[in-house]
Parts: structure tokens; C-alpha cells; sequence
């Protein structure tokens, strides 16, 4: 094993990290807006969130495309890590995001009333 080529993955799982848990931070923020009401900084927010997201997936995608050119690639338990951390800060955004419609209809309907 290269140790290098091992710190190098660690570091870029490290980044996978950190980018997935920016997005986390922007659209838990855009939640906490919502909920007060402030609908106006969501939409930015939410924006923000998948802009690291897709940092992040960039990111991974690398690292499996290497992984792919290798014949016995490396693979470290940060990566794993990352991974699953990115996966699920995927999936918990594609929730957030079918939540903030259900506010937008429900303040919508507020101010038909």
C-alpha cells in the first residue's frame, strides 16, 4: 500500500466529510427558516446545500473512477465513512426538499385565508 496514495484518499474522503456536512448545516438552516416563516432565504439556502452536495459527489466520483483504474485499489474505512455520510446527507435532502414545498403550500394557503 502506498502510503501517499492512502493519504491522499484519506484527505479527499476528509473532503467528502466536510462538504456533505456544509450541506447539512445550509439546509437545516433553510428548515429553521421555514418554520418561522421566512421563506425567503430557503430558496438560497437549499441552493447553497446542493452546491456542496455536488462538491462532494464530484469528489467521490474521482475517487471511484481512480479506484476503477486500479487493479487492487485501495479503500479506507474514512472512505467508507465519507460515503455513507454523503449518502445519507443525500437522502436527507431530497426530503428537505419535498418538505419545504409542503411549506410553501402551507403558507400559500395561509394567506388565501
Amino acid at each position: 500500500m502506498d502510503t501517499n496514495h492512502i493519504d491522499a484518499l484519506n484527505q479527499s474522503s476528509m473532503n467528502i466529510i466536510l462538504h456533505a456536512g456544509n450541506a447539512r448545516d445550509f439546509y437545516n438552516e433553510a428548515l429553521d427558516s421555514a418554520e418561522t416563516g421566512q421563506l425567503n432565504s430557503c430558496e438560497e439556502l437549499l441552493k447553497k446545500a446542493s452546491e456542496e452536495i455536488n462538491e462532494a459527489h464530484r469528489i467521490q466520483t474521482r475517487l471511484i473512477q481512480e479506484a476503477i483504474e486500479q487493479e487492487h485499489p485501495d479503500m479506507t474505512v474514512l472512505f467508507i465513512h465519507a460515503q455513507d455520510t454523503l449518502m445519507t446527507v443525500d437522502s436527507e435532502f431530497r426530503i428537505v426538499n419535498r418538505i419545504m414545498n409542503l411549506y410553501k403550500k402551507m403558507y400559500a394557503e395561509e394567506r388565501k385565508i
